[in-house]
């Protein structure tokens, strides 16, 4: 009797630890263990995070016209979310990778794309012949839209979680992609020079096909990565 108890232990601890596995692996959440909650106190925080760039970012940047540029999007973003936040609040994941993009827009806006001083050390320790800090802008550019475009679709959309919802999104990150492209052909055109830094070119002919690749390559990996840690977060915000 006592061995059989002993097994029956045994057996439920085993199925527990495998429940607490599968839990951790995404195929069944439990909404206590997401890692960033938007509660008050996270929310505050984010908040200092993003302003404390912010004005880092502002203070003597190498170009003060390209910082402009960069961190545009972002100011524009948190327009959005600020107004939204009542009438259609975001999910917690959305909020805290818009910060994520907006810190790699400051510091690009800081020091510009092509002379970040970590990717300059990378570039001379790997002999890479360029600072590819742009093109992990670009990745963001693509790894970041698609959660939130992923989550505008499934809220307001008849779209549901399959193929579909994975091209759609997808297709919308690579026309973010691209429309960006024309933003800054068009800067250049209306400023000549003063647009070198914003371009980011860096000498490279493909710059602007290889930027829009990397974003498609991020829009890819962040629905294969976050969509179960995003569905998590939505089950949230629903029963809210």
């Amino acid at each position: 009797m006592i061995f059989k108890e002993i097994l029956k232990n045994r057996g439920y601890a085993l199925r527990n630890r495998r429940s607490q596995v599968r839990i951790l692996s995404g195929a069944q959440f439990s909404l206590d263990n997401l890692p960033f909650m938007l509660t008050k106190k996270s929310l505050f925080f984010l908040s200092v995070f993003y302003f404390s760039t912010l004005i880092w970012s502002a203070s003597k940047p190498l170009d003060t016209f390209t910082w402009f540029l960069e961190v545009v999007p972002s100011l524009v973003g948190l327009v959005v979310l600020v107004c939204t936040y009542r009438k259609f609040p975001m999910t917690s994941l959305v909020y805290f990778l818009f910060v994520v993009h907006s810190l790699i827009l400051f510091v690009g806006g800081h020091y510009t794309y092509a002379k970040v001083p970590l990717f300059d050390w990378i570039d001379h320790a790997f002999h890479l012949g360029r600072n590819h800090y742009d093109k992990l802008g670009h990745f963001a550019q693509g790894f970041i839209p698609a959660i939130i475009a992923r989550e505008i679709l499934l809220r307001t959309s008849p779209l549901k979680r399959g193929k579909w919802l994975f091209f759609i999104t997808v297709s919308i990150c690579l026309a973010i992609s691209a429309f960006y492209e024309l933003v800054e052909w068009w800067v250049a055109i209306g400023t000549g020079e003063g647009a070198e830094a914003f371009l980011g070119t860096q000498g490279y002919i493909w710059d602007t096909q290889s930027d829009m690749f990397l974003a498609l390559v991020g829009a890819v990996v962040s629905l294969f990565t976050l969509s179960s840690l995003h569905d998590a977060a939505l089950k949230k915000i629903m029963n809210d």
